[in-house]
């Protein structure tokens, strides 16, 4: 649309407007973050549900770090008498946090002393900032000039032919700040979001539709178009996510036939593998048991052969142990006798000694002397060895006495 035919329909819709509505009075005197809270309530809502929403925040919650950290269900609740009371509460919400995270205070009224398109950067970085807050931020809270325009009111600029498909999904028109001065601004907004909140309210509405054809011939049946294409939109998107999730589920029954197909083969293959592992150590196990079976025999038989030449060094020795003790009794009876026999022999040598020594001439007196002396010294070989002889004896028969006292069976 060319931008001459433009401003003439955005004239007209102005005038229009001030014939159909009555100016709301001017909003109260507040600070610039009120304002940009002010907005998230007020976009595609009544003022007065606004108002009251906006009211109950300030009642309901200690401070505005309080509401930041609340449930977007609690907001809700809070906000219920506001059309779209979820998407209002996950909009004041969000935006809190987006301030909070920016400027680490709620207290923004400093922008107000710097450059407005610094300002209006910082604002438009925020993530859940939507043109219309931006604009009436700007509009009511830094001075600037800036109309905003909801969703609302774009569908009225849609049907009047003022704005096209393109620009409204930017959510601006081209060209409306330049026809409608600055001083004008925020009465030309006000009246046109009271027009588009009745016909959000209404889409049927005769009046909205009467004051939309006065701007721009065939408006209503553009609004009856569009809103016939949105419905058709929506049935192609039902469809589309339809078909979508159809062929999604298509896919994920055939990726799990291949799936189960796939672990089936893999099954079959592991227990081949195991039973062809299994058979190799069944085969290995019955090797290594003829194998220990073939050691323990041996074992078995060397133990036998050990143990019967074990039991035939035992035999030997306990015969050779019989014949020692057999020999040590016949030594032990002989040993009696022996010792008797000793003391004879030893009389007799003496007795032969002294006839000796008698016999002999006695020519000289050293020998004889000494013959005396020899002859002296058996008898007192006699005297001493008597004694010895008694006690030799009697050990003896000590000890037989001693041996035969262990022999005698218990």
């Amino acid at each position: 649309m060319a931008a001459s035919n433009r401003a003439k329909l955005i004239t007209k819709l102005h005038t229009v407007l001030k014939k159909k509505y009555q100016a709301p009075p001017a909003q109260p005197t507040r600070p610039l973050l009120e304002h940009l809270l002010y907005a998230c309530l007020l976009e595609d809502a009544p003022a007065d549900l606004a108002d009251e929403g906006f009211a109950k925040c300030e009642q309901d919650f200690f401070d505005w770090n309080e509401v930041r950290v609340t449930t977007v269900s609690e907001l809700s609740q809070v906000l219920s008498r506001l059309p779209d009371s979820a998407k209002a509460a996950q909009r004041l919400k969000e935006n809190l946090q987006a301030v909070f995270e920016e400027f680490y205070t709620f207290d923004l009224d400093h922008l107000k002393k710097e450059n407005l398109g610094k300002a209006v950067g910082k604002f438009e970085k925020m993530p859940a900032m939507t043109p219309f807050v931006l604009s009436y931020t700007v509009q009511h809270g830094l001075g600037g000039h800036s109309i905003p325009i909801d969703y609302s009111a774009m569908v009225l600029m849609l049907a009047t032919d003022i704005a096209t498909q393109a620009e409204a999904k930017d959510g601006r028109v081209p060209g409306l700040e330049r026809a409608i001065p600055k001083a004008k601004g925020i009465e030309f907004s006000t009246l046109l979001h009271l027009a588009a909140v009745e016909l959000n309210k209404d889409i049927k509405s005769k009046s909205v539709r009467a004051l939309m054809d006065s701007v721009s011939k065939g408006s209503s049946d553009r609004l009856d178009e569009w809103i016939a294409a949105r419905k058709a939109a929506k049935r192609r998107g039902v469809k589309r996510r339809a078909e979508e999730k159809e062929r999604n589920e298509a896919e994920a029954k055939a990726a799990a036939a291949a799936a189960r197909e796939a672990t089936r083969i893999a099954a079959e293959k592991a227990a081949k593998k195991a039973a062809a592992k299994a058979a190799a150590k069944s085969a290995s196990r019955k090797k290594e048991l003829t194998a220990r079976d073939q050691v323990a025999a041996t074992a078995k038989k060397d133990s036998r052969a050990k143990s019967t030449a074990a039991k035939k060094k035992a035999a030997a020795q306990g015969e050779t142990s019989a014949k020692k003790k057999v020999a040590s009794k016949k030594s032990a009876a002989a040993e009696p006798a022996k010792k008797k026999k000793t003391p004879s022999k030893k009389k007799s040598a003496a007795t032969s000694k002294t006839a000796a020594a008698r016999k002999k001439p006695a020519t000289k007196k050293k020998p004889a002397t000494k013959k005396k002396v020899a002859s002296k010294k058996p008898a007192s070989k006699k005297v001493a060895k008597k004694p010895a002889k008694k006690k030799a004896s009697s050990s003896a028969k000590k000890a037989t006495n001693r041996k035969l006292t262990k022999r005698k069976p218990r």
